[in-house]
């Protein structure tokens, strides 16, 4: 494999977050062979800051790869972009008032290339599983992680078999299948179609990109808390309420934090962080009521929010470990909440959002009712995917207007 300067990432290898193991960075892995836990990328942030400052952001590449010393591919003729990351951060200045808060942003992740932040985690994920010579890649989802590997193994040509719930959005199957994937449906849940995958992967020679079980998705993800301190000028909001399934996003927001402390960037203080869930699949929400640092597979998991229905994640110990550190919460809404916060976030700002997102405004009365959030925070949601392709959740009838007579039918 033709080696890159160093000075385009500052990898050094990867460690276990749970027995803090250390493996090679060019061995290909997926989770600790030591305990079966999530592995993280680790890099020579003193190096990286040599060349990665804030300063020298001014003039890069407008997308996720700007931060490229802080991510995991080596060589830069072996990035994939469909010009994933720099998503808008909007202030919501009605919705604000609405709420009695005094300052309300959304991040709108809706704009990504495939419509979700699954665009992040699955860029960075194919594009070093390519350059370590991955040529097959497999995933299980529940929709919208399989359009965006698909299109990204596109992009990169590599092959694609994707599993997915029978009851997965129409949308998500098409992005399949334009994409060029293999994808196959199965009468199940996310986890079942894992299990499946996970059986075969290693007899076809694929490699497994499920959520946290290998190193680089996460990478992808953290790029949005690089890009909320950029954005704010290096000042963080006070509460960061984030919409969690598989809870890849949070742990790499998590983890983005950490990473800029060391680089010099922001100092100790923390977002509260907020992992909001479907209250027909909420395992960390119940996890984290009793007191616990796993979650039980959560049963049936009946839920609109086809991104929050993951009834059991690998990485559940760091969401939990996260919220509790910054002193966070978790909660659940219901699916009327979110269909009703997804039509209040359209009408009064003009974002329409996926229920998943929508389930952050669905949560903010219970925030403030419970003293999470104030009047005075600066509070910012994360908006992970657009409604766009929830459109059968907005069912329409529009008055048929007759041109002779517009006047009886148009107010």
């Amino acid at each position: 494999m033709k080696t890159a300067p160093r000075a385009f990432s500052s990898l050094t290898h990867i460690e276990c977050t749970a027995c803090h193991q250390r493996f090679d960075a060019d061995q290909l892995l997926g989770v600790c062979p030591q305990c079966g836990k999530v592995l993280y990328a680790r890099y020579d942030l003193d190096a990286a800051a040599a060349t990665l400052t804030r300063d020298s952001l001014r003039g890069r590449r407008p997308d996720m790869w700007r931060y490229h010393e802080v991510l995991p591919v080596r060589d830069p003729s072996n990035v994939l972009s469909l010009g994933e990351g720099m998503t808008p951060l909007l202030e919501a200045p009605r919705l604000a008032r609405r709420y009695g808060l005094g300052t309300l942003l959304l991040k709108d992740e809706g704009k990504n290339p495939t419509g979700t932040f699954k665009a992040r985690g699955l860029c960075a994920a194919v594009a070093r599983a390519r350059e370590l010579g991955v040529r097959a890649i497999s995933i299980p989802t529940a929709g919208n992680a399989g359009s965006a590997l698909a299109a990204y193994a596109a992009r990169g040509g590599l092959d694609a078999y994707i599993v997915m719930p029978q009851d997965t959005l129409a949308i998500n199957q098409a992005e399949c299948a334009i994409y060029g994937a293999r994808a196959y449906a199965i009468n199940g849940l996310i986890n079942d179609a894992g299990r499946v995958l996970r059986g075969l992967a290693p007899q076809r020679g694929w490699f497994d990109m499920s959520t946290l079980r290998e190193p680089y998705r996460v990478e992808g993800k953290k790029t949005m808390g690089y890009e909320i301190a950029e954005a704010l000028d290096w000042e963080l909001p006070d509460v960061i309420v984030y919409p969690a399934g598989g809870g890849t996003g949070l742990v790499g927001i998590w983890k983005a934090l950490e990473e800029m402390e060391s680089l010099g960037w922001i100092g100790s203080r923390r977002p509260r962080m907020v992992a909001v869930q479907a209250a027909g699949c909420a395992p960390i929400v119940r996890a984290y009521l009793e007191g616990k640092t796993h979650a039980e597979p959560f049963e049936n998991a009946p839920t609109v929010a086809s991104g929050l229905r993951v009834p059991v994640a690998i990485g559940d110990y760091l969401m939990l470990q996260a919220v509790r550190d910054s002193g966070g919460t978790a909660l659940a809404v219901t699916d009327e909440e979110m269909l009703a916060a997804m039509r209040e976030l359209a009408s009064v700002e003009g974002v329409f959002a996926a229920p998943e997102a929508a389930a952050t405004v669905a949560a903010l009365p219970e925030l403030i009712d419970r003293g999470t959030v104030t009047p005075q925070d600066r509070v910012l949601l994360l908006l992970t995917g657009a409604g766009m392709k929830y459109t059968d959740l907005v069912p329409v009838s529009l008055p048929l207007v007759d041109p002779q007579r517009p006047g009886e039918t148009i107010a």
